[in-house]
């Protein structure tokens, strides 16, 4: 129930917005459409459930060992369900091929839609989407830290097997869920030091890349992306994906530009690139992490660039054509809370966006009144949007402000410190 002092405090909050043309209803029912695609693997620390012993590579490291974390399917359902009772909205779920649910002793390149049957069911008991990811690392294949531009052609056929096998399972999640699935791909490959040739491996992996897109997949129940890194840990020195090879790739084969905010230079920004990307791709995806000085997939918390990237999408209009997910891995705090802030804090930076006054700072941009410009987004920055997002999430049924804490607290409590 919506109580007095929150319905009071959004009345204001309305009038407030009201002045400057800003509908906080309408934006309600925006932000209400758009689904974030919370990611699996920060339940268990990346480790799946094909081979559970296999240690992480591929430059992927989970610190601490905060109790708790899922050991089978169900009990990262059970998690999964818990942090979407808390998310306002309803959202999707981003597997990776690792996380297969079967008794069966499959290897990657064996994967197929049945072994996430009981996945499907679940997300359409849950009203969830589901994307998905081909899993190029952990594996006894990748360990010399080369998978599609591998020189050895077994190996590389190995992977762009499991990569063919992968579309097929996001298009069998997208006929399923009746939500398209973005299935993206993305490999550790490159070298920790200077290597001779960099043109070899990019053009095996190109090579691999067409194979593995060689079948047409409706776009209607697939879509393809492809991710990029600056650089990782095994892979300083050059990364065979890098950024150029895959803007190239995705314009010429018109595929999604995946851009993690954790895979590019620490002065280069994820926001910067929206607007340019745009004018040529038909679809972008974000992973929406949170470095600390390198790739260190730190809990998402609504800060500057975050902020500035929601702001990019709603100022240019380009949810339509973006797929949000989140991409971070904690294992030092719970789980479950981790997945809420991140969402949350998405969600929220959304919201602020939606609540600037975009067409008047614009007419004051195109008039050059510069000051006027700055000054109001500053004061914006202060006005209610708090009691906004309060509204919404009681109108969505899930707790207000650090009220879900204690629901996470006592979720603890009650099931994660009994799985030691």
């Amino acid at each position: 129930m919506i109580t007095s002092e929150v319905q009071e405090a959004y009345e204001l909050a309305k009038k407030a917005y009201a002045k400057y043309g800003i509908d906080t209803d309408r934006v309600l029912d925006q932000l209400k459409n758009i689904k974030i695609s919370l990611h699996c693997w920060q339940g268990d620390d990346v480790r799946g459930f094909i081979n559970k012993d296999q240690a992480l590579t591929g430059g992927i490291a989970v610190t601490g060992n905060y109790p708790g974390a899922a050991r089978t399917p169900d009990e990262l359902r059970q998690d999964l369900e818990k942090a979407f009772s808390l998310i306002p909205g309803k959202h999707k779920l981003n597997l990776h091929a690792i996380y297969v649910d079967t008794d069966e002793k499959i290897d990657f390149d064996e994967i197929e839609p049945r072994h996430y049957q009981k996945w499907v069911e679940w997300a359409k008991e849950q009203g969830l989407g589901l994307d998905f990811n081909p899993t190029c690392f952990s594996h006894p294949k990748a360990d010399d830290g080369f998978t599609l531009s591998h020189p050895n052609k077994e190996i590389r056929d190995f992977w762009i097997e499991h990569c063919k096998r992968s579309r097929k399972i996001g298009e069998y999640f997208g006929k399923e869920t009746g939500q398209t699935c973005v299935t993206n791909i993305w490999i550790p490959d490159g070298y920790k030091d200077i290597p001779v040739d960099r043109l070899a491996p990019r053009k095996r992996l190109e090579e691999a890349l067409d194979e593995i897109f060689e079948e047409e997949i409706d776009p209607k129940f697939n879509l393809d992306a492809v991710e990029s890194k600056l650089f990782g840990i095994g892979s300083e020195s050059y990364v065979v994906g890098s950024h150029e090879f895959y803007i190239g790739y995705a314009l010429t084969r018109n595929k999604l530009i995946c851009l993690d905010m954790g895979h590019f230079h620490p002065t280069e920004t994820v926001s910067n690139k929206l607007s340019a990307l745009s004018l040529y791709s038909n679809g972008m995806l974000l992973h929406v992490s949170r470095p600390v000085r390198w790739d260190s997939d730190h809990v998402v918390i609504m800060d500057d660039e975050l902020q500035e990237i929601a702001r990019e999408l709603v100022v240019n209009n380009l949810l339509e054509k973006t797929y949000i997910g989140l991409d971070f891995f904690d294992g030092s705090i719970n789980r479950v809370a981790a997945w809420v802030i991140g969402a949350r804090s998405m969600l929220k930076a959304l919201l602020r966006a939606f609540l600037e006054p975009i067409e008047l700072l614009k007419e004051m941009e195109l008039k050059g009144d510069y000051t006027s410009r700055l000054a109001l987004r500053e004061e914006f920055k202060s006005y209610p949007f708090g009691a906004v997002w309060d509204y919404y999430c009681v109108s969505q049924g899930v707790p207000v402000r650090e009220e879900w804490l204690a629901e996470v607290k006592n979720y603890e409590k009650e099931v994660l410190l009994k799985r030691i």
